[in-house]
């Protein structure tokens, strides 16, 4: 399959478990390897069905990023996340939020990513709504009220090119570009740890953040543009 990586990229672990160390070492790789990362990007632009494939299981966040599935497997994914050039930085996933996966990522194009972590705290920090996002067996998809909650700053990383940030299950954090130009991260992706997660809104916005489509052409234009920006750098 086109959309499978090279396997001096991501060959599947040999215990069959995508755990944190192994996705770091996955990230690392696509930094350590752009000629080879670059050449998997063109050859799924060439190809017809990979690209349509790639583009059903994608989608626009919506904040103005998207969010795209390069490989799907049982053991991992690998994401591209594409903030394009604007004329100020993006907002980014401004909601605090977990993940029921553990991931790495690599900044491949950009100046990076200011990343907050959070923690709740009983007494200061700033207030929010909190929901459960997975708690609903008939919609998974759906946000579930589970109550307020406080939340106070724990530290705020910033992931520059080149460098790799990790997270597990129990990390609550936002995500934005610190710039206003194209930026993309890679994503390696583990299989679900957990059956939810917490998203916190704040008090009185709206939970309804419907993700929007996206087409084949915007998949072609992102994606040549990171190529471009990872070819660039070589």
């Amino acid at each position: 399959m086109i959309d499978t990586p090279p396997s001096t990229l991501a060959a599947v672990p040999a215990d069959g478990d995508a755990d944190l160390p192994w996705l770091r070492a996955v990230a690392h790789r696509v930094q350590d390897s752009p000629g080879v990362f670059l050449a998997w990007l063109e050859e799924i632009l060439g190809d017809e069905e990979a690209v349509r494939a790639a583009a059903k299981r994608s989608y626009w966040h919506p904040n103005g990023f998207a969010k795209m599935v390069l490989h799907t497997s049982p053991d991992f994914r690998i994401r591209l996340h594409v903030w394009p050039e604007s004329t100020e930085p993006s907002r980014g996933e401004s909601n605090p939020h977990s993940h029921r996966w553990e991931f790495a990522s690599t900044i491949v194009a950009g100046e990076g990513l200011h990343m907050v972590e959070f923690h709740e705290t009983a007494d200061g920090g700033k207030p929010y709504d909190r929901y459960r996002y997975g708690a609903d067996p008939a919609n998974p998809a759906a946000l579930l009220a589970d109550g307020e909650a406080r939340l106070e700053v724990e530290k705020t990383p910033h992931v520059r090119l080149g460098d790799v940030y990790s997270c597990d299950t129990a990390v609550v954090h936002t995500v934005r570009p610190i710039a206003a130009g194209l930026t993309a991260t890679v994503v390696i992706q583990g299989p679900h740890r957990t059956s939810t997660t917490v998203v916190y809104c704040e008090p009185g916005e709206s939970d309804d953040q419907p993700n929007g489509e996206l087409t084949e052409t915007d998949f072609r234009v992102l994606v040549g543009a990171v190529a471009d920006a990872v070819a660039s750098c070589r």
